[in-house]
């Protein structure tokens, strides 16, 4: 392998190197960004369930939650704009800190872009945590939004370029992991504060520890060799290429780079760019995989969970259990798609998880149709409420092998240098502005769609799973710099691949002896 590289039986150049432990640690601490978004995602739920909370900041909501005339429906009863807005102001924020934070991780590097994520985050966490009006905890969340959009924004990056293409995916899975194991400490946090008056602020102060962590880590992360080659220091990139790939034979992989730079930087408007007809593929995944991610229906289920069930009549120790066992099967589900995605790859997991949500969500749409009807009057038996529980789990199981981990993934893999800083901003806008408007009307939806609401997600599950069977080619163990030539083997995307990507293959297998 002159050069460190070679022609595999698809077409595609490999190169040369071995997991290292280096990259395995980077890796690790750089996932740590994922904590954050999932410490959110598992603490809010939680806390607006809590009765102090909610005599404190939303005192009507709390008179609704203890109505029992039967006057309000069950469907209804966290229905409260005010407390919406608590939860999808961060989302909001995000979406506004991934314009910024694109620029920033192109300018600065993928590190100091995690950097202000975990500074932004602390600042936030401690703000909600001492918290004495609800505009205080407004902009505290806020402030949690520009977190976790700079880091939503870096690492998933960050890792697809350090990652060797044959495990890319399993530790890019890494962040999404990260978010899993976020949403169970935080829902463990829940369960032990839930009856301390105070108990409340603990929950959301906490979220200052792994912001901390982050912080640290990321001063002590060395940069990705792209970013490197990006910013013109090809010297240090040359280094820590071979320090990731644990080998001195890497000129093949380096020049590659090193072309990819070049042609980026001839691009001045990466953002007018992606919008050109070659990245067509590529502007198509980045904006409707994340899209589709959020109108799974997830989150309704991540951040409303205890709400939601004891809305089903959990009552308030069992909804919070409840949301602890919900966390457990999405932590170790996440780990079935760490073994799997590099083995059986992409596709088959958006296929098995989504056909697997599909039927749990129509189930569950029955089972609480059969109970609560459109009155939203009524209540499950022990027996039931275990059956609809398994449900969910299964629903969240699916979820977290499959449009948990690839919704991040799968965009962080497909673009190209010139496009990638904005093809990720985009991946994380979208994300960001369905996870603001599923978390904002959520509870209104609920209160008017009734059972219907997954009957709704439901729908889009079977569209979004047809879509990723049409449309999305594998990109398993593929390098970053090889992936024009998936796009150009596709039957439909092929037509906005220009023609010297397949001539440039050519002469690779002719240059590679």
């Amino acid at each position: 392998m002159a050069g460190g590289s070679f022609v595999d039986p698809r077409g595609i150049k490999q190169y040369e190197g071995k997991v290292t432990a280096f990259v395995l640690i980077t890796c690790f601490v750089a996932a740590m960004g994922g904590l954050l978004f999932g410490y959110d995602l598992g603490i809010t739920g939680g806390v607006t369930s809590m009765d102090e909370f909610l005599i404190k900041f939303f005192p009507s909501v709390y008179k609704r939650m203890k109505d029992e005339t039967h006057e309000t429906s069950q469907y209804c009863k966290f229905d409260d704009q005010l407390l919406t807005l608590f939860t999808s102001s961060l989302y909001l924020a995000a979406l506004v800190a991934s314009f910024f934070a694109a620029t920033i991780t192109r300018m600065w590097g993928r590190k100091t872009s995690m950097f202000l994520g975990g500074l932004f985050f602390l600042i936030g966490a401690l703000l909600n945590g001492l918290a004495v009006n609800i505009w205080m905890l407004i902009i505290g969340r806020l402030l949690l939004g520009f977190g976790v959009g700079f880091c939503n924004q870096s690492v998933p990056l960050y890792l697809s370029e350090m990652a060797p293409a044959k495990i890319r995916g399993a530790l890019n899975i890494g962040f999404q992991m990260m978010i899993t194991i976020g949403i169970l400490m935080a829902n463990l946090i829940n369960y032990a504060t839930a009856k301390h008056k105070n108990g409340w602020r603990v929950s959301l102060g906490v979220g200052a520890v792994p912001a901390l962590l982050l912080c640290i880590g990321s001063l002590c992360l060395e940069e990705t060799p792209n970013s490197l080659i990006e910013r013109g220091d090809h010297e240090r990139a040359k280094t820590m290429l071979k320090r990731i790939r644990g080998t001195e034979n890497i000129d093949d992989e380096y020049q590659d780079m090193v072309d990819a730079s070049e042609e980026a930087s001839k691009v001045e408007h990466p953002w007018k760019n992606i919008t050109q007809p070659e990245y067509r593929p590529q502007l198509t995944f980045v904006a409707f995989i994340p899209f589709f991610q959020q109108l799974t229906g997830i989150n309704v289920i991540m951040f409303y969970a205890p709400v939601l069930f004891k809305i089903l009549g959990f009552g308030d120790d069992a909804s919070l259990m409840s949301a602890v066992i919900s966390g457990v099967v999405n932590v170790v589900a996440t780990l079935v798609s760490v073994f799997t995605v590099d083995k059986f790859g992409r596709r088959l997991l958006f296929l098995e998880g989504g056909s697997q949500m599909f039927i749990c969500q129509v189930i569950i749409g029955i089972m609480i149709a059969s109970k609560f009807g459109v009155t939203g009057q009524g209540s499950f038996t022990k027996g039931e409420a275990d059956l609809l529980l398994f449900f969910i789990c299964a629903y969240v199981a699916a979820f977290a092998w499959s449009w948990g981990p690839l919704g991040w993934l799968v965009p962080s893999e497909i673009c190209a240098l010139e496009v990638r800083p904005a093809g990720q901003a985009i991946n994380v806008m979208v994300n960001m502005l369905f996870t603001f408007m599923i978390a904002q009307v959520f509870l209104t939806m609920l209160c008017h769609l009734k059972f219907g609401l997954f009957f709704f997600f439901a729908g889009f599950v079977a569209i979004m799973t047809i879509f990723i069977a049409c449309l999305l080619p594998e990109t398993k163990n593929v390098p970053i710099e090889e992936m024009n030539r998936v796009w150009k083997s596709h039957w439909f995307w092929a037509k906005y691949v220009p023609d010297h990507v397949v001539s440039e293959a050519y002469d690779s297998k002719k240059a590679v002896p």
